[in-house]
Parts: structure tokens; C-alpha cells; sequence
């Protein structure tokens, strides 16, 4: 790695109180956590490029491409010299997880998808700061600052960067622990030309010989602690895949209709999580206790009026009533579920009616099996 020349005594000094400056603007912006690294993610690449290598990043494409700039955050942004990373609290107080997904009838949504869209609330916050950044260096006469804001839009490894800078490690689930926050947080970075201070506490990983993030996924897609086959991953079978859901998933996917939060769930840090303090990412339109059959009759004017702002928006509705459908294939044989599915079996779209006959089929099982037992018991 190339070496920079050291910044004159009055400069360092700049900077370091620059690095608190950033500090202060981050907790101001409502940010929870900030930490300074280096851009050396060599240790990276062998991991990267062997996941990569046995395709568990499945229809997720842009993974696999423009892989030199994950690994090197220069070649994303010309003379970057420091990432700044910085995480904020998403998780919103009594959503009852545990108790909408022991209810069949109930659609569970994923807890960073209730309220608004993160990528817009934080980019804006971090491009604010960048902004009083650039201010900063013009006003004390520092390099002329050249950087960039990003949140999860970008071939940026921001898993690996928040672990170097102290912001957690990263636990046998592939998400950010914090000792003292849990998982319940987004990250987002700037990186930046100016050469600040770094954070070298190295955060211990405090995982230990728990499994339960590894033993609860409904799906078993974790091969190993550490390693995510995303083509067995809930969230990525709801948001990510654009075709059918593969049919030996449907059951084990139960009523979780956007994404997945089982693994964080019974993480044992998570009760160390705090609840958000951000009013956007508060549930909106009763997402956190609707019904399964109440959303699949949203019409695709609802969808888009009630989604407007939202994660997701971005799955469109094709695959929202894919995602329902199977979730009411699971839910209780009722006159509402079965009736709302009916009411989608000539919907325009094969892979709607794909899921809504199968979500029909599943419950006529259901009845066969339960006239099989009850003639079993009168025998």
C-alpha cells in the first residue's frame, strides 16, 4: 500500500479536532456510534471471492461484479484515505415479533422495513456532514476534501469497514454486533480524501460457542457460523428473488412476508438492543399488526399510496401478493383467507397464481389430513 507523507504538527492537529467535530455532527444527526478506519481490506478477499465462488449470492449479480472496488475503496472513489462509519438504531419499541409470528393469521413484516425508507434518511444526514466536513477543511486551509456518502447503493463493504472501526464485530449471523446495542442498526459510511485519525481498538468477538442464531433460521441457510447461502435466506427469497419461490421453502416461511429477523431475534446481545429514537422508522399503516388476508387485498393503487417512502416499495406488487400468497398458504383455513385468495386466482400475473393455487392447495391438504385423523379416531 502506498504511503502517505506525514501532515505537518498543525495538521494533525486539525484533524484530530476535525474527528471530533464529526463526532458531535454525527450524534446530532441522530447517529448512535461513529469509528474512523483505514481502507487495507486485503484479509477480505480470499473470504469474499470464495463465497462469491460457490454462488451463494444467487440472483444478487452486482455481488459478484466490480469486486476490486469492494476490496479497495480507492478504486470507488479516487484518493480515499479513511472511511467514516456510523450506525443508527432502527428497532421500534412493542412490535411484539415473537407474538405476530406465533400468529398464523398475522403478516410479519421486517423490522427495518415498518417506517421509511433508511437509505434516504441516512444518506441525507451523512451527505450533511460531509458537507460541514468540506466547510471545515476549506476554513482551516486542510487537502481540499473529496468525498462521498454512501448507504447500501454501492460495491462497499460496509460489514468489514464498521468492524474495523470499532463499531462491533461481526457475528456467526454475517450481521454487526454491538456489546452494548445488539444488531438492530444501519450502517452507512463517508469516505473521504483527508487523512483523520484512526480508531484501532480491535472490538473482541464475543460470540462464543452460541448457536442460536445458526439453530433458529427456519430455512437453515447459515452452512456454517460465519457463511450465508443468501438462496436459502428468507429475506432474500421476499425481496431479492424475482421468480417463484422454490416450493421446499414455502412452509418453513411460515407468515414473514418482507424479510426475515429471526436470527436477531434470539440473538442474546439483542437485549442489550435500545429502541429507535427516529419518528421515520416508527411503524406506518399498521404494518407491524396487520393481517396476512387484510394486505393481500390491498389493490396495486394501496400498495403504491401505502408503500410510498417505503423499503418496500421496491419489490412491487407482483411480489407482494407472491409473498402473501404463501403466507396465507400457511395461516389458519379460514372463510376470510380462503376467500381472499380466490379472489386473486385470475389476477394477471403467472406467478401470482402460481402461489395463490398453491396457498388453496396447501389448505385442502390440510382439511384431508384432519378428516384422515378424525375417521382415524372413530375406528
Amino acid at each position: 500500500m502506498t504511503q502517505t507523507p506525514s501532515l505537518p504538527q498543525d495538521s494533525q492537529s486539525l484533524l484530530s479536532d476535525l474527528k471530533n467535530q464529526i463526532g458531535i455532527w454525527a450524534r446530532e444527526a441522530g447517529f448512535q456510534q461513529i469509528g474512523i478506519s483505514d481502507i487495507d481490506l486485503n484479509h477480505e478477499s480470499e473470504r469474499l471471492k470464495d463465497w462469491l465462488a460457490q454462488g451463494f449470492y444467487g440472483d444478487m449479480l452486482w455481488l459478484n461484479e466490480n469486486l476490486e472496488k469492494r476490496l479497495n475503496p480507492s478504486e470507488l472513489l479516487p484518493g480515499t484515505l479513511r472511511v467514516i462509519s456510523v450506525r443508527m438504531n432502527y428497532l421500534p419499541e412493542n412490535t411484539e415479533q415473537i407474538k405476530i409470528l406465533k400468529d398464523p393469521n398475522a403478516a410479519y413484516v421486517s423490522r427495518y422495513s415498518l417506517g421509511r425508507d433508511y437509505h434516504k434518511l441516512i444518506r441525507k444526514r451523512l451527505a450533511n456532514i460531509a458537507d460541514k466536513i468540506r466547510l471545515y477543511a476549506q476554513q482551516h486551509q486542510l487537502t481540499e476534501a473529496n468525498q462521498r456518502a454512501f448507504v447500501d447503493s454501492a460495491p462497499v463493504l460496509e460489514r468489514p469497514i464498521a468492524q474495523k472501526a470499532g463499531l462491533g464485530w461481526i457475528g456467526k449471523h454475517t450481521l454487526v454486533i454491538n456489546k452494548e446495542a445488539g444488531s438492530w442498526f444501519f450502517l452507512g459510511e463517508i469516505f473521504t480524501n483527508l487523512e483523520l485519525p484512526l480508531d484501532t481498538v480491535k472490538v473482541k468477538n464475543h460470540c462464543g460457542d452460541c448457536q442460536a442464531c445458526l439453530k433458529v433460521c427456519p430455512t437453515d441457510a447459515f452452512v456454517a457460523p460465519y457463511q450465508l447461502d443468501a438462496r436459502r435466506c428468507i429475506s432474500y427469497l421476499t425481496i431479492e428473488n424475482k421468480g417463484s419461490i422454490p416450493k421446499e421453502f414455502r412452509q418453513a416461511i411460515g407468515n414473514r412476508v418482507y424479510g426475515c429477523d429471526d436470527c436477531q431475534a434470539i440473538c442474546p446481545w439483542n437485549k442489550l438492543a435500545h429502541y429507535t429514537r427516529e419518528p421515520d422508522f416508527l411503524p406506518r399503516n399498521q404494518l407491524d399488526r396487520a393481517s396476512l388476508a387484510e394486505l393481500f387485498l390491498w389493490t396495486e393503487e394501496e400498495f403504491n399510496k401505502r408503500t410510498e417512502g417505503s423499503a418496500i416499495r421496491r419489490i412491487g406488487y407482483e411480489r407482494w401478493l407472491r409473498n402473501l400468497a404463501v403466507g396465507l398458504g400457511n395461516a389458519e383455513r379460514s372463510e376470510e383467507n380462503l376467500e381472499a385468495l380466490k379472489s386473486r386466482l385470475d389476477f394477471p400475473s403467472e406467478l401470482v397464481q402460481e402461489h395463490v393455487i398453491w396457498a388453496i392447495n396447501q389448505h385442502r391438504q390440510n382439511l384431508k389430513r384432519k378428516r384422515r385423523v378424525s375417521d382415524h379416531k372413530w375406528r
